[in-house]
C-alpha cells in the first residue's frame, strides 16, 4: 500500500479502493447507490486504516434539521420540572449549529391515560428522538413500543424502567436514595417509636415512579435496621391543596408526640410552611429538591435536610445524549445516575453557587 498522509482524506480512500469520492462518501454515511463489490472494497480499506469520519463536520455540512419531542409532567413555574426545562433549552442552545429544536408536551402525572394520549400526539409528529419522564410500565410501554417500531431513540429522565430499557437514563438511583434518606432520618429520630411519611396522592396514584421507588428503599432500610419503629402515613389530596392544613391539623392532633417525617416528592414546602405557621419547632422533616420554597423552609429550620438531584443536568444531558447519538454517532452509557446530594442550612448557599 502506498504511503498515506497523516490525516486520511476521502480522496485517499477512493484512490486506494479505485472508486469515486462520491462512492466513498455514500459508503461512509450508509447511503444507497453503491454496488456490493465497491462497498466491500471501500469497507475493507476503511477497516485497514481505522478510519473515523469527522461526524461534526459532516453533520454541519448536511444541514439536516433534528426535531425532538419531550414529555414531562404538568407543572407550574418554579416547580421541579421548570429546572428540567431550563436544562433542555440550554442543551438546544449548545447544539444550535445542528438545527435542533424540541417541542415539550405535558401529561397529568395522576392520570395514566393523559400520558398515553400525549404519547399518541408525539408519535403523530414523527420526531427524531424523544426525551420523557416515564409513568407506570404498562402505560409507558404503549409509547415505547411504537418508538421502537419506528426506530426512534428515547431517553428517560427522573425514573428508570428496566422492563423497557431506553437509549440512556439520567436520574437518581431512586431506591438507593430512599434507603439513604431513611438512614439520615433515623440519625435524627434515633430511638423514636414513630415516624411519618407524607404523600401527595390522587385516587391511589402517587404521580411518580421515582417517589414510589424511594419509598420502597426507605422501608427496606427501616425493616432492616429499625423494625420496631412504626411508620405512619398521611396522604394529602394532590388536587385539593386547600385541604392540606386541615388534614395536617387533624394528623398532629391525633399524634401530638410525633417528631420526625419525610416526603418523597418535591413539595416538602407544604409541610415546612405548615410547621412554621403552627409553630411546630421540634419536628424533623426531610424532603427533596431545591425549589425556592423548599430552600426557604430549610433556611427557616422547618426542613432539616433536602436531597437534591440536579434536574437541570437531567434535562441538559438527556437532549445532549440524543444529539450525540443521532448527529455525532457517539456511543454512551445507558444508565447515568445523578449524585444524591444531602443539603443542610449550613451548606445550601455554597451548593447553590456551584456551576451547573
Amino acid at each position: 500500500m502506498n504511503k498515506l498522509p497523516e490525516r486520511i482524506r476521502i480522496k485517499d480512500i477512493a484512490r486506494l479502493a479505485d472508486v469515486s469520492v462520491g462512492t466513498v462518501d455514500r459508503v461512509i454515511h450508509g447511503r444507497s447507490g453503491v454496488s456490493e463489490a465497491s462497498r466491500t472494497r471501500v469497507e475493507e480499506i476503511l477497516k485497514q486504516l481505522h478510519y473515523q469520519p469527522n461526524m461534526y463536520a459532516s453533520a454541519l455540512a448536511s444541514n439536516k434539521r433534528y426535531a425532538f419531542a419531550c414529555l414531562l409532567p404538568q407543572h407550574v413555574k418554579g416547580e421541579y420540572w421548570t429546572a428540567v426545562e431550563t436544562g433542555i433549552n440550554e442543551a438546544l442552545q449548545n447544539y444550535s449549529d445542528f438545527n435542533t429544536s424540541a417541542h415539550i408536551s405535558y401529561y397529568d402525572p395522576y392520570n395514566y391515560h393523559s400520558f398515553v394520549n400525549a404519547g399518541k400526539m408525539i408519535i403523530e409528529k414523527e420526531p427524531d428522538g424523544v426525551l420523557l419522564a416515564p409513568t407506570a410500565v404498562q402505560y409507558t410501554k404503549e409509547l415505547t413500543d411504537i418508538l421502537n417500531q419506528k426506530n426512534i431513540p428515547y431517553i428517560y429522565i427522573d425514573s428508570y424502567l428496566k422492563e423497557i430499557p431506553p437509549l440512556a437514563f439520567f436520574g437518581q438511583h431512586s431506591h438507593q436514595s430512599g434507603y439513604f434518606a431513611a438512614r439520615m432520618l433515623m440519625m435524627l429520630a434515633y430511638k423514636e417509636e414513630e415516624i411519618v411519611i407524607f404523600r401527595k396522592i390522587n385516587e391511589g396514584v402517587v404521580g411518580s415512579n421515582q417517589q414510589e421507588n424511594r419509598e420502597i428503599g426507605f422501608k427496606q432500610y427501616m425493616k432492616e435496621h429499625h423494625p420496631s419503629c412504626k411508620i405512619l402515613e398521611l396522604d394529602l389530596h394532590a388536587k385539593r391543596p386547600s385541604e392540606d392544613n386541615d388534614m395536617l391539623d387533624a394528623f398532629f392532633n391525633e399524634h401530638p408526640n410525633i417528631r420526625n417525617g419525610i416526603t418523597f416528592n418535591s413539595k416538602a414546602y407544604i409541610i415546612g410552611e405548615y410547621l412554621q405557621s403552627r409553630k411546630h419547632a421540634n419536628f424533623n422533616l426531610i424532603g427533596y429538591d431545591l425549589l425556592d420554597r423548599n430552600v426557604s423552609c430549610l433556611k427557616a429550620g422547618s426542613i432539616a435536610f433536602l436531597i437534591a438531584q440536579q434536574p437541570e443536568l437531567q434535562g441538559l444531558n438527556g437532549i445532549k445524549a440524543l444529539c450525540d447519538h443521532l448527529i455525532l454517532k457517539k456511543e454512551m452509557p445507558q444508565i447515568n445516575y445523578m449524585p444524591i446530594d444531602l443539603l443542610t442550612i449550613e451548606t445550601i448557599d455554597f451548593y447553590l453557587k456551584l456551576p451547573r
